[in-house]
């Protein structure tokens, strides 16, 4: 190993020790000295993994950290290279001055055949250091698939207790440690072991077989009700949505409608609703200059009304995502709540993927554009 490499390498040493230790201003600092020694921003990114698995969200048990690790993965699509260093800015900032989670020791793990239920019953015994272990154990023997699954529809049950997470948090948890291959998986499992046990998701539910979204008359309905609503709860449900369609390659079509099911039940009675834009004239937005001038005027209905003309077109779908990831970057001032990058995700994939149903895009930009600014005005 050469001389620049070893300086690399202590340098992200130097830096995971520094998040581990919540020190913000120290991390930040060797974050912007590597970046300016050469180091790729995205590089760095990668390297957070072990340490960002164990970043807290107190007074919350969800581990909302990891999660939003993982989407920007998605986030980072939109931007140019030169853009990146901004967007793993914040997240150093983020993830260092919060609190983390104690390690889990870290047992040999046992060589006998593991059944899930073996999993269950540690965590309804408030034991993380036997769940992970078990995880551990269960995911070597039956590989990462299998596990996503298990671990998925027995997040599945606690939607309404979780306000969603105890899938959501787990999809991209479960995606990250899977995205990594051979790469040691213990920091993924010990988030999940403790979470699990902290929220007492110990109990697979049997699948709803109730009419499934993909049997219904017209299933875009079911998104335009999660799409509706202003605030945090009502941001959970296309999150949600978000994460089951995320993992929904895990699951067979039996388990696809029964987590689509418990999705629907979880929105409770709400009712659908479709923003209204009337009176509000688009702007036309030539440029990042000129939409960062018009996203700080911090007017939800007008900003959605531009934002609406975009989305009948990739290049202009990229465009909207590249802005909105730059201008969230952008506005940070040291201090977000993690849904600002989690719903971010959210809204640009229902961008991508409703782009013909222009009452759930218009529904999903205005809900989460609210949510970002008052989020900024409080």
């Amino acid at each position: 190993m050469g001389t620049s490499a070893k300086q690399a390498q202590a340098m992200e040493k130097s830096l995971l020790e520094a998040m581990e230790a919540s020190d913000a201003e120290g991390a930040l600092k060797l974050l912007e000295r590597s970046i300016r020694e050469g180091a790729d921003p995205w590089e760095i990114h990668l390297s957070l993994f072990p340490v960002v698995q164990r970043v807290l969200n107190p007074p919350f048990i969800n581990p909302h950290l990891p999660k939003m690790y993982n989407i920007c993965r998605e986030l980072v699509s939109y931007l140019s290279k030169d853009k990146i260093g901004a967007l793993v800015t914040l997240e150093v900032t983020e993830y260092a001055r919060r609190t983390k989670m104690k390690k889990i020791r870290r047992a040999s793990l046992p060589t006998h055949l593991i059944s899930f239920k073996e999993i269950e019953v540690a965590i309804g015994e408030n034991n993380p250091e036997k769940a992970a272990t078990l995880m551990a154990a269960f995911l070597a023997q039956k590989g990462g698939p299998e596990f996503a699954r298990r671990v998925l529809l027995l997040g599945s049950g606690y939607l309404n207790d979780s306000l969603g997470h105890s899938v959501s948090c787990t999809a991209f948890i479960l995606l990250e440690m899977l995205e990594r291959g051979a790469e040691d998986s213990w920091p993924a499992l010990s988030a999940l072991a403790d979470y699990f046990c902290k929220g007492r998701f110990h109990i697979t539910p049997t699948l709803k077989k109730t009419a499934s979204v993909a049997g219904k008359k017209d299933p875009y309905r079911f998104m335009v009700r999660a799409t509706s609503g202003r605030g945090i709860v009502n941001l959970h449900h296309p999150i949600t949505f978000y994460a089951i369609e995320r993992t929904r390659k895990f699951l067979n079509q039996e388990e696809y409608d029964h987590m689509v099911n418990a999705w629907v039940e979880f929105m409770g009675d709400k009712r659908e609703g479709e923003v209204s834009l009337a009176g509000m004239k688009p702007e036309p937005i030539e440029d990042y200059g000129r939409f960062y001038e018009l996203f700080s005027r911090m007017e939800a209905k007008r900003l959605t009304a531009s934002l609406r003309g975009m989305i009948s077109s990739e290049e202009n779908r990229q465009k909207l995502g590249r802005f909105m990831v730059q201008a969230v970057c952008d506005k940070y001032q040291g201090d977000y709540n993690p849904h600002y990058l989690t719903g971010l995700g959210s809204v640009l994939w229902i961008v991508d993927q409703y782009r013909d149903q222009p009452s759930i895009v218009t529904n999903g930009l205005f809900q989460y554009i609210d949510f970002f600014f008052s989020g900024l005005r409080s």
